[in-house]
Parts: structure tokens; sequence; C-alpha cells
């Protein structure tokens, strides 16, 4: 199954096998994301869906808005512009 169009529940249950606590770190969660990349889960070209990633995990925004600005500056996602960000 998949969330709106983004990433299948079942690699996301992978990556975060239980919900986080609310202050749980960018760097945690940019740790995540980025092993679940680099594993081919999900695929180049997958749409990553922050508010998907907040909602299931029950994260801070903001830490995984950092967590999703690293991941670009690693050049490991893009974003387009009014779309969304993407596996690289």
């Amino acid at each position: 199954m998949r969330s709106r169009d983004g990433i299948p529940d079942k690699v996301l249950e992978e990556i975060f096998p239980k919900k986080l606590s609310r202050s749980q770190s960018s760097d945690e969660v940019y740790t995540r994301l980025k092993k679940m990349i680099l594993f081919g889960k999900p695929k180049k070209g997958q749409k990553l869906i922050q508010e998907e990633v907040v909602q299931r995990f029950n994260l801070n925004k903001a830490a995984v808005t950092v967590a999703f600005s690293r991941l670009r500056k690693e050049k490991l996602t893009v974003t387009k512009r009014r779309i969304g960000s993407f596996v690289a």
C-alpha cells in the first residue's frame, strides 16, 4: 500500500519501525531517510512527501524539513518547485 502516491508504507515501516518522539532530532530523521535512499528504498524518481513522514511518525515538522534540506544539499534528492521532493 502507498500513502498518497509517496513512499510505500512497507518501506516507511522498515526505516521507522516505531514512532519516534516528537522531539526527535533532525539528525536522526536525516540519518534514517538517507539510509533508506542509499539502500534503494524508495527508488530513483520516487516522490518523498514531508507531511507524510511528519504525520505517519508523529514527528516535529521542523526536524523533517531540516532533514529534507540536508538530503537535497547532498544531492540525494531533488526538489521541483511546487511539485515536491524526489529521490535523485
